[in-house]
């Protein structure tokens, strides 16, 4: 997909944001060359993981990949900044899906040193190949440095403004024009959202809000909360297998998540819990990929609890077992919410009444 159809933003008169989407796209700020941020967060892909056949994300190297399925950037500019919330007695936004960075610079800036996904030596070898960028001279038009050097803050800066535009947060699904009047759901979407929002069935909205807020803010389908939803190890992840230095603990090793930036037990298995935005986009699902269609997720909080095909959860303690496991859906009912998630896809045309 080209630049220009994406954002509109052009290099005649550079800004933050126009200079942050070349570097989002740029493969050679990698070593070796050939990963950019847009390698797991493409824009086809939701803003997530574009290959469907790995349950985790592949690094530059092809043998190093991470322990987790690449979360989407679809509205991640909403994302609180990490905090306790004494009231509720729980932990609330931040990036990535343990939380461990509080804003957008920070998680902009992760992946370039992470030797299992950009690689670099250091920011400093990051900074030289941006220097050879062909872009480079716009640093000082940008940010003014009137032939001063540039730095990782001007380029994380840069990244995470285009990741603050229009094109991260577009609220152009079929949703967001039913909820305009624009458009009307079909019975099918109907009862889908129904079931989404019916506290006694489906129940999706006690975690994914689907109404307009108070401000009149369209819906982010995430509270921003953490949660062990009880997801089964997944033993087919190339994580587990790949060497030792990237993984010392091997097939041992187990994602406390939330549990891991907080240093409380009490938080171990927990994970933030995700947009419903471009949902059907980004496949496979939950922090370890372990789940390859929408409708496997629906049946698994459908069933978690009464049903034996599901392997018992990676970390035992803190399940959410109020929530879900046994919401008592029929297979139609699974169908119907899924095909309301369905309707929170971005790009629908309203004329031709599709995406």
């Amino acid at each position: 997909m080209l630049l220009a159809t994406l954002s509109g933003m052009g290099s005649d008169n550079p800004t933050a944001a126009s200079l942050g989407e070349k570097l989002y796209f740029d493969t050679s700020l990698s070593d070796p060359p050939g990963q950019a941020c847009a390698s797991c967060h493409l824009p086809g892909a939701g803003f997530a993981d574009p290959d469907r056949e790995l349950p985790v994300s592949r690094g530059v190297h092809p043998e190093r990949f991470g322990s987790r399925n690449a979360p989407t950037l679809s509205y991640a500019m909403y994302s609180p900044p990490f905090h306790y919330d004494k009231e509720e007695d729980l932990y609330v936004g931040g990036q990535f899906l343990d939380g461990r960075v509080s804003t957008l610079e920070e998680q902009a800036r992760k992946p370039f040193t992470n030797p299992v996904e950009m690689a670099n030596a250091d920011e400093a070898a990051v900074i030289e190949r941006v220097r050879n960028a062909p872009y480079a001279a716009e640093f000082d038009a940008v940010y003014r440095l009137e032939g001063g050097d540039f730095n990782m803050d001007h380029v994380v800066n840069a990244i995470s403004t285009f990741q603050r535009s229009r094109v991260f947060r577009p609220f152009t699904s079929k949703y967001d024009y039913y909820l305009a009047g624009k458009v009307a759901l079909t019975e099918q979407e109907k009862r889908g959202l129904e079931l989404f929002n019916d506290e006694k069935k489906g129940n999706c909205a006690a975690c994914h809000p689907s109404t307009v807020g108070e401000d009149g803010s369209p819906p982010l389908f995430t509270d921003y909360t953490y949660d062990n939803l009880g997801v089964p190890f997944n033993s087919s992840s190339p994580f587990y297998k790949q060497d030792r230095q990237f993984n010392p603990d091997g097939v041992e090793a187990i994602d406390t998540g939330l549990g891991k930036t907080t240093g409380r037990p009490e938080d171990n298995g927990k994970f933030k819990v995700s947009t419903l935005r471009n949902i059907a986009l980004t496949p496979p699902y939950m922090h370890n990929g372990v789940f390859a269609t929408l409708r496997e997720v629906v049946d698994f909080y459908n069933t978690r609890d009464t049903d034996k095909k599901w392997a018992p959860a990676e970390v035992l303690e803190n399940v959410n077992v109020e929530e879900l496991g046994e919401l008592k859906l029929t297979d139609a009912e699974v169908d119907d919410i899924v095909v309301f998630m369905e309707t929170l896809t971005d790009g629908y045309d309203v004329r031709e009444g599709k995406n």
